[in-house]
């Protein structure tokens, strides 16, 4: 621990031992520069004024007594209160002049610094309170920082206006809040070399993912410029998530890459500014910040930096312009995960459909309504009300003092780690920020519904939608004998549905990806040049905006789509289905007219396997079997196995097989009595066509095992149009014929000790039919995330019986 009695101390002097001296941020500093530099780690030098240099100031000014007045009568809650103590506390320590031995310590600590450096050398000065960064308390942007500061009196002049934000209205409604004494705390001030990311790109770094608190993950943001434009929501940032297992084990897991706007970024100013905003050229805002290998550096320095602390933390990066190399410049703890101490969570589950008036990124997992008050400014915030959902352009700390009034917060600009998107999550109400037109669609005292359950995208309703919580603790859920799987399309659901007590995924559907994230048919990717239509070839340019290899385009983000899935469950199995969409839903594709047939009965038409081996429509299927392998070899995840759908004949699956083994994946059934081979993928065939039944050995021939579709048998053995309401009535999975097929299916897979499960919703609907297939020894029971706890439940009590 360092000496307290020290004015300075420079970040070599400083560990994590010393938050009561130097405050969370710069004890943070000095640890790493002295633990983790020597590991490849790269951090900025620099120094940081101590609790005592604050002390010693605030006694020989004269001032200590005078701000201890300033709270007589102070009204906490009260606005008005809040701003008047404030400002004048603030005043009190502008106005006061710092003695000449803490004025000489500083010049001769920054004439150091430039020795270091260069001359005039360029530092950021920001604000580290004694009792920040704790893991109940996380002081986001409570103080101020200053950057491109130059010149010993300007960093003088910082020190003290970093020192004056102890007492802004935001720090101490904080500070109030969380219990802390305002006068117990000191406000250390660190000054360290700036990373010139204002020629280049900064952003921050999560080792976990910030809604669901899925610890397997690096979360990246970056932006064009200096980090403070994402760290205040002012810009939509690059996104990148990394698997960590795998990247411990050398692969290059990077699940997902989405491109940000990046409109604006904040550079150097002139001699009257310390900084500007500028304009992002278009052709910046259409290329990430940093590539693949910097981003599998700065994930491997968060892990690096995640172990030594022993917690998650969230970290700030940086690259400079002029070297082109990655730097750290800060890391805290992060609170809004780490500090639960619980193994349970609410399920918020909508109960009736509504009208979507507007979208945008959901913060939380949370649903909430209340009357809408649209707030353009600061100036304006005393009009909000307790319990109103708070709708403005973006929030600042400024803002704290009524967030935690708030019911949900909408913000029109920012992202996962902008301010209103870490302060939701502390308070633990829905927020969703990047909600375009949000503040022109919505009015004051209009009912809304705020929706952040479903995954990453939140939806904003019309009025009060019913909704209800279930309290589910996964250690308190029996464990069953028959797997329970979980049927799953969507990868931004993937970590909160990790969370379930399931065996994996046991039908991973690709058609959600197809459609929402790439949206072009794979044949108009594949042969874009020569596509014709001009107008559709111009929207295929947007939408891939940065691939010249539109092939590239759909294999990256097919890849990164179920890789978020495989890493979600990893190491369990998960189980993709290659894509079943029929010929009018491909044709909705952009591009997909030109490559569709027309058919008057599509259900029984050109799908599944058929499609794969045509030689029209193989050039996408083996995109997507490039796609998968990505996925194993690159990403390293090897507990994806994948699925045939709709296999007419065993000679069609030959000649699948035959263009899988053709894209370059080694299948398992090749190698059937040699030893498990991780490298090897397994396949499995749906058994959704009476032929799949009755030619059942045929089919296991070939393939590793069968996962029954029971929708589709039910509609083919009974002969019914499963749309049609008309012949609904007539009989469901739980006819005898559809059940003397499952018990037929089920024994054959048993008797050749091949895996054998279910994908369909029978199961979670009918109690007597679950028990049914755990009677008849079905390996795994795969289910929509929503129905896990209660049929879990039912299916063991059903084995109990049995």
């Amino acid at each position: 621990m360092s000496d307290p009695q020290k004015n300075i101390l420079w970040f070599n002097e400083v560990s994590k031992k010393d938050v009561p001296f130097v405050g969370g941020k710069n004890a943070s500093l000095g640890e790493m520069y002295q633990e983790l530099s020597p590991k490849g780690i790269s951090i900025p030098n620099g120094f940081a004024t101590t609790s005592y240099f604050f002390f010693y100031f605030l006694e020989q000014a004269g001032i200590k007594e005078k701000l201890v007045k300033t709270f007589n009568g102070f009204k906490s809650g009260n606005i008005k209160s809040l701003q008047k103590a404030g400002e004048a506390a603030r005043k009190l320590i502008l106005e006061a002049s710092f003695p000449d031995e803490l004025k000489e310590e500083v010049y001769r600590a920054y004439a150091k610094l430039c020795e270091e450096y260069v001359s005039n050398v360029d530092v950021a000065v920001r604000s580290s309170a004694t009792a920040e960064d704790l893991p109940e308390a996380s002081f986001a942007g409570q103080h101020e920082s200053y950057l491109n500061v130059k010149g010993r009196e300007n960093v003088l002049l910082y020190i003290k206006k970093c020192m004056a934000s102890l007492f802004t209205d935001r720090a101490i409604s904080y500070r109030e809040e969380k219990g802390f004494d305002h006068f117990k705390i000191a406000l250390s001030v660190g000054v360290q070399k700036m990373v010139r990311s204002d020629l280049s790109s900064a952003g921050v770094m999560f080792t976990l993912d910030t809604e669901s608190g899925f610890r397997d993950v690096v979360l990246i943001n970056g932006s064009w410029g200096l980090g403070e434009m994402i760290v205040k929501g002012r810009v939509v940032p690059d996104e990148f998530i990394v698997f960590k297992p795998t990247l411990k084990q050398g692969f290059a897991p990077i699940i997902s890459r989405i491109l940000g706007t990046k409109k604006r970024k904040l550079i150097y100013g002139s001699n009257s500014e310390n900084t500007k905003q500028v304009a992002v050229p278009p052709k910046d805002q259409n290329r990430f910040v940093i590539n693949e290998e910097e981003v599998l550096t700065l994930s491997r320095w968060a892990v690096s930096i995640e172990e030594h602390y022993g917690m998650p933390q969230d970290i700030e990066w940086a690259k400079d312009g002029k070297t082109g190399k990655l730097f750290i410049v800060q890391s805290r703890p992060e609170t809004a995960h780490s500090s639960s101490k619980t193994h349970s969570y609410t399920q918020y589950v909508l109960k009736e459909k509504g009208i979507v008036i507007l979208g945008g990124e959901a913060i939380g997992s949370k649903i909430a309504s209340g009357k809408a008050r649209v707030i353009p400014d600061i100036s304006k915030i005393r009009s909000f009300k307790e319990g109103e959902v708070l709708v403005t352009k973006m929030t600042d700390p400024d803002w704290t003092s009524i967030m935690k009034k708030a019911k949900a917060i909408i913000t029109e600009e920012g992202s996962r780690v902008c301010h209103a998107a870490i302060v939701s999550r502390e308070l633990g109400i829905p927020c969703i920020v990047g909600v375009e037109g949000a503040m022109q669609v919505l009015k004051n005292g209009e009912v809304v519904t705020v929706d952040c359950s479903t995954g990453q995208k939140g939806r904003i309703f019309k009025g009060t939608i019913e909704f209800e919580t279930r309290e589910i603790n996964p250690e308190k859920i029996p464990q069953t004998k028959t797997k329970i799987m979980m049927n799953t399309s969507y990868p931004e659901a993937a970590f909160p549905n990790a969370i379930l007590p399931s065996s994996g995924i046991g039908l991973a559907r690709e058609e959600f990806i197809i459609a929402s994230s790439i949206k072009v048919h794979p044949l108009a990717l594949y042969h874009f040049d020569k596509i014709k239509d001009k107008s559709i070839k111009r929207k295929i340019e947007e939408i891939t905006i940065g691939y010249k290899d539109k092939k590239e385009y759909f294999i990256e983000n097919l890849a990164r789509g179920i890789g978020k899935m495989a890493a979600a469950f990893w190491p369990r199995p998960v189980i993709v289905r290659f894509s079943d969409f029929k010929s009018n839903e491909y044709a909705a594709l952009i591009g997909g007219n030109e490559f569709e047939p027309e058919e008057s009965n599509p259900m029984l038409g050109w799908r599944g396997a058929s499609r794969y081996y045509d030689e029209n429509f193989k050039p996408a299927f083996l995109m997507e079997c490039k796609a998968i392998m990505r996925v194993r070899d690159k990403f390293g995840l090897k507990n994806l196995k994948v699925m045939v759908p709709f296999c007419r004949t065993p000679g069609e699956g030959e000649r699948v097989l035959a263009v899988i083994r053709e894209a370059g994946l080694k299948l398992k059934i090749d190698t059937p009595d040699s030893p498990a081979d991780e490298n090897s993928v397994e396949v499995y065939v749906m058994c959704e066509i009476p032929s799949n039944v009755i030619l059942a050995d045929k089919f296991l021939d070939i393939f590793d095992g069968m996962s029954i579709g029971s929708n589709d048998l039910t509609q083919l053995v009974l002969g019914l149009d499963r749309d049609s309401a008309l012949v609904s009535k007539i009989g469901d999975e739980r006819n005898s014929a559809v059940k003397e097929m499952i018990k037929k299916v089920i024994s054959e897979c048993k008797k050749r000790g091949k895996y054998v499960g279910i994908c369909g919703d029978a199961p979670s609907s009918f109690e007597d039919f679950a028990q049914f297939l755990v009677r008849e020894g079905i390996d795994s029971i795969s289910l929509n995330p929503d129905s896990v706890i209660k049929t879990t439940l039912k299916i063991a009590e059903a084995e109990k019986n049995i």
